[in-house]
């Protein structure tokens, strides 16, 4: 990139023996960019990049901080004097302060220090450093960032993997516990590259399509889960540097894996190194704490109002497309943001210019964000994690939606949860709760999530919440598995629970792999694979997960039996299948089903096979068929159903 020169208060410009060179890599247009929200690119100029100006290396330096009266770079390389590498502001009333140091060199800690308002003085990470320190040190470290990407094949090709009509079977991971190199010390961490052989191949032969990771932009603290950020641009340096998270994602590409990242643009904690009045004022945040304050989680909020700080965040998506080539992101708390009175009583928030209760910049900002990277990256999705009946989520913006691709179902996650806790022989009275989610399905482009959420704060781990006895309890973990991956939709699980994890999730310990040597969490396991398997090689599952074309109510007219029957249909009619769900305890035998069009049916899977741990008593019957009326195709099937079982036939 060229350097170029800008007007300072010091004018020389190539004076080698000054410790600060003043010069810029912005021009005009990028400033002015900047200044009205719309320069989707700092991180091409923001930050810290190595730089050889005049034959002579270094690393450029930029900052915004529009009320510091003074900015230095303090860092090992200085003994951390403040006095000694000041930057320079620009004179455009821009809030920038830049400067090249010669000499620099890779990795380097450094600071900024910051002279702000009324005297404040602080030290700050930089908004956009690409590497920290590991914590619990907290400064921002020099990085050149060189990869060379493998992934060409996959790339030319994500478009259909990605696309609304493929299969999506999302495992949720928190890189940090999923497994330890020391499982009895808490502090110890796979590496990205040990994740790159551990993790891919375990994801490839479980049969998801993608692995979507909980935040690993820089957080402080690990108890956040990384919903905490501190450095937004940079991957968590517990695990390795960049490029060892790149290494990470090209393997997923090259086994076909696509990579979702979670992403926080809600809020950001007051750290002294953060975001968190950055300047001596809030530079990023609401200074009005009605929208300021995150009263949830003790956090604070950004200003969606100013645009700079719309240009820092839609950059910071941009800048993980671009540069990571990951395949979505999972937008945390979107609820937060569009909502003016999220967790707070009356009297605790004003209502917006119109009488209402939506943050209206917000809400510019998030159209913004979903325009720009699907402009920019047509083949990947948004997804928001969005859990209110906010309407239009995933309607393009040009037609007064918010523009994500995808959607939490978070309203089918809590009835199908309190479905299956209930005991099966009163689940004829609940029929409405397992039937109800495709009453307002079609509203949205659905994901069906059991998140990390679920198993943690006394929720208890999945199998623990299902009723009876340990046999039972499997049963019924693999018909609800069963009705989430046959139910239209996307589809995502939180690690351990494809094996009956029988502790609630704790970020300090890594899943209970132990438990595989027992039969019924193995043969979970083995189920679990199955089912995926099923779910990605059937198109009737998916073709048209989001078109009411995709599904069809056969039987819900037997609620004393708890037996419910529907059908998901596909592109191909002959592909077309049947799911049959006995929510009871007790077998059903000579069950009868009428249907329409095909008139030859065949048992694909059975929940109760024995190679899953249930009763294998009807895992391979002969369907019989009675022909009821051949000029309309009505067929009446006559079958066996296991107990707290889901049949599918094709």
């Amino acid at each position: 990139m060229a350097i170029r020169k800008t007007p300072y208060e010091e004018e020389n410009f190539v004076d080698s023996t000054k410790p600060v060179w003043n010069y810029s890599l912005f021009d005009e247009e990028e400033i002015r960019n900047f200044q009205n929200g719309t320069n989707y690119n700092l991180y091409n100029f923001f930050g810290s990049h190595p730089q050889t100006v005049l034959e002579t290396e270094g690393y450029y330096f930029a900052v915004w901080a529009p009320n510091a009266t003074y900015i230095s770079v303090v860092g090992d390389f200085n003994n951390w004097n403040t006095e000694s590498h000041p930057l320079f502001v620009r004179l455009d009333h821009s809030g920038i302060w830049e400067g090249f140091i010669p000499h620099i060199k890779e990795f380097e800690s450094y600071k900024y220090y910051i002279v702000g308002f009324e005297g404040a003085q602080l030290y700050k990470g930089d908004p956009f450093a690409r590497h920290w320190e590991t914590r619990p040190f907290t400064a921002s470290k020099t990085k050149e960032i060189r990869y060379e990407w493998s992934d060409i094949t996959w790339m030319d090709k994500r478009k259909d993997h990605n696309s609304l009509e493929s299969p999506w079977s999302i495992y949720e991971v928190h890189p940090g516990s999923w497994m330890k190199p020391n499982p009895f010390d808490e502090d110890s961490f796979n590496s990205y590259d040990q994740l790159r052989e551990r993790l891919v191949p375990y994801v490839k032969d479980m049969g998801f399509t993608h692995v979507e990771f909980m935040p690993v932009m820089e957080f402080p603290f690990d108890g956040s889960w990384g919903y905490q950020g501190c450095g937004y641009f940079a991957p968590t340096s517990r695990f390795g540097i960049p490029e060892d998270f790149m290494r990470l994602i090209d393997a997923c590409h090259k086994e076909g894996i696509g990579v979702i990242l979670d992403w926080v643009p809600s809020h950001f904690p007051n750290d002294a190194h953060g975001l968190y009045m950055f300047d001596g004022t809030h530079t990023y945040e609401y200074a009005d704490m009605r929208k300021g304050f995150h009263p949830d989680w003790n956090s604070y909020i950004f200003n969606y109002e100013r645009a700079e700080v719309r240009s820092f965040l839609i950059s910071n998506a941009r800048y993980w497309f671009e540069m990571y080539h990951i395949d979505g992101m999972r937008v945390d708390a979107v609820s937060s943001i569009l909502r003016l009175d999220y967790s707070r009583e009356e009297g605790e928030w004003e209502k917006n210019e119109f009488g209402g209760n939506g943050n209206l910049e917000a809400i510019a900002f998030i159209k913004n964000l979903n325009e720009m990277v699907y402009r920019d990256f047509p083949d990947v999705q948004m997804i928001a994690e969005e859990s209110t009946d906010w309407p239009g989520v995933t309607q393009p913006t040009f037609a007064g939606g918010l523009g994500f691709g995808m959607k939490w179902m978070m309203g089918w996650m809590h009835d199908t949860l309190d479905y299956f806790e209930i005991d099966p022989l009163y689940r004829k009275d609940y029929q409405n709760k397992f039937s109800f989610s495709m009453a307002y399905y079609y509203d949205e482009n659905f994901i069906l999530p059991l998140s990390h959420d679920e198993v943690v704060h006394g929720k208890s781990p999945m199998i623990y919440k299902m009723p009876g006895d340990e046999w039972q309890k499997f049963a019924n973990l693999r018909v609800l598995y069963s009705y989430m991956y046959t139910h239209p939709g996307g589809k995502l699980l939180f690690m351990g629970n494809e094996f009956g994890q029988t502790t609630e999730w704790n970020y300090k310990t890594e899943l209970g792999w132990y438990l595989l040597q027992y039969e019924p969490h193995q043969k979970l396991h083995a189920f679990f694979r199955d089912l995926n398997n099923l779910f990605t090689s059937n198109p009737a599952f998916y073709e048209y997960q989001f078109d009411p074309k995709g599904f069809q109510w056969i039987d819900l007219d037997h609620r004393d039996e708890s037996v419910i029957v529907y059908m998901r249909k596909g592109k191909n009619e002959s592909e077309n299948i049947l799911v049959v769900f006995n929510m009871t305890p007790v077998e059903r035998y000579d069950w009868k089903i009428r249907v329409y069009g095909k008139t030859h049916w065949k048992q694909i899977f059975c929940s109760d096979d024995a190679k899953y741990w249930g009763t294998g008593k009807f895992s391979e019957q002969e369907i019989q068929l009675e022909e009821l009326d051949k000029k309309t195709r009505h067929m009446e099937i006559n079958l066996n159903l296991p107990a707290l079982s889901a049949i599918i036939l094709q």
